[in-house]
């Protein structure tokens, strides 16, 4: 009997060993990054043979990269030398000309095709992309029909937190990333189910549904998620912003409006996008106009031509479409841009137009560029003026 349990202890014992082989069990002797009480961050590698070791990350204020310094122990340094402000980060390494994430951090971040070191700066008071103290709304990866594009997709819901207890309509807000994103870019890069739960939480957002499809109206879902392995991700998709993709937003419309418990009228619906979510949410508007009562311009593309080919009557006549979308009196045209945004122009001129045809709207702009910090705070400020 002795002789049986031993066998057993040891089998299990092995087991154990090899189902959990990468798992390391000591005290790991570097911490990287360290932000201390005083939100400066320290980064450390240990990399003794490297003869050069740079850091680049969005905190730098317009450096590219910065030089770490060696230690006698082979570890690399570089600290901020000022705190950072609460705010979602990416770094990376630079090693003798090799890019390479921070081996000593967990958290990562997929934007199109690069995987970054990313860390958080502040609390949820401070910074809403902070996951809060709160009750969590309910996020799913819905697949859905589309006969337009002739195929399944998948789209990310969100749900308010009590929205599966209660018998309650929702209002909706359909948010469309940009070129090379997928329904995954939002949800994990935008933040935006943790924005949606502290702004909702704290009482400063009406509790919505926010639906979030892909925008790439050739796949099915993101890269890894759909039929055809593990396939690269690109910018370059067939039928990228040639109009099939708005004429097959009544898909998801439908789809939405008939498995979710939702307030189905204009005045219940918002719709916005950054960079080409941007530009389909003027064009998807603009050719609904009894659709959406709040529309949102995050660093939007409006000045770019539609593909050849695209499909013409999208397209058409938009300054005529623009005068039936403004007769209705949306309660909102919000746009946002960057000052350093490549698409700034292009948003100077669609305000010039509406200014000269009297049509309202909101306009924000902020430091940077075309980057993520932007549209998250697009994002928390646009929710906040939504079906009030």
């Amino acid at each position: 009997m002795k002789r049986m349990m031993f066998l057993a202890f040891m089998a299990l014992t092995a087991a154990i060993s090899m189902a959990q082989q990468s798992l390391e069990w000591g005290q790991r002797p570097l911490q990287s990054p360290e932000i201390n009480s005083d939100n400066t961050v320290v980064f450390r590698l240990k990399a003794p043979d490297a003869k050069s070791v740079m850091l680049s990350g969005d905190f730098l204020q317009g450096q590219p990269s910065v030089a770490m310094t060696k230690g006698d122990d082979g570890v690399w340094e570089y600290a901020t030398p000022e705190p950072l402000a609460p705010e979602l980060y990416y770094y990376a390494f630079n090693v003798d000309g090799l890019r390479m994430n921070d081996p000593l951090n967990v958290y990562q971040i997929r934007d199109v095709n690069t995987v970054m070191s990313v860390f958080f700066i502040g609390s949820p008071e401070q910074c809403p992309y902070v996951v809060g103290a709160v009750p969590h709304g309910t996020v799913q990866k819905v697949w859905y029909p589309s006969p337009t594009a002739s195929m399944t997709r998948r789209m990310t819901v969100y749900t308010p937190a009590g929205y599966e207890d209660s018998s309650r309509s929702y209002p909706v807000l359909y948010l469309l990333h940009g070129m090379g994103g997928d329904e995954q870019a939002w949800s994990e890069l935008g933040r935006a189910t943790q924005i949606m739960d502290n702004l909702i939480a704290q009482g400063k957002a009406e509790p919505m549904i926010v639906v979030m499809p892909n925008g790439n109206i050739s796949q099915e879902a993101a890269p890894g998620e759909k039929s055809g392995g593990f396939m690269q991700p690109s910018f370059n998709l067939p039928h990228t912003m040639d109009g099939l993709y708005e004429e097959s937003f009544p898909d998801i419309v439908s789809y939405v409006e008939s498995h979710f418990r939702t307030l189905a009228d204009k005045h219940h619906r918002a719709i916005a996008g950054l960079s080409m979510g941007g530009f389909h949410s003027l064009y998807i508007s603009a050719n609904h106009p009894d659709w959406f009562d709040y529309i949102g311009l995050f660093s939007a593309a409006v000045g770019r031509e539609p593909r050849d080919g695209g499909v013409s009557e999208i397209y058409r006549n938009l300054e005529g479409k623009f005068a039936t979308l403004f007769a209705q009196q949306p309660s909102l045209y919000w746009i946002g841009i960057g000052r350093e945004d490549f698409l700034y122009q292009q948003n100077a001129d669609l305000r010039q137009l509406f200014g000269e045809k009297g049509y309202p709207y909101t306009y924000v702009e902020t430091e940077g560029g075309h980057i993520w910090r932007n549209w998250r705070i697009y994002l928390t400020q646009f929710a906040q003026l939504l079906f009030r």
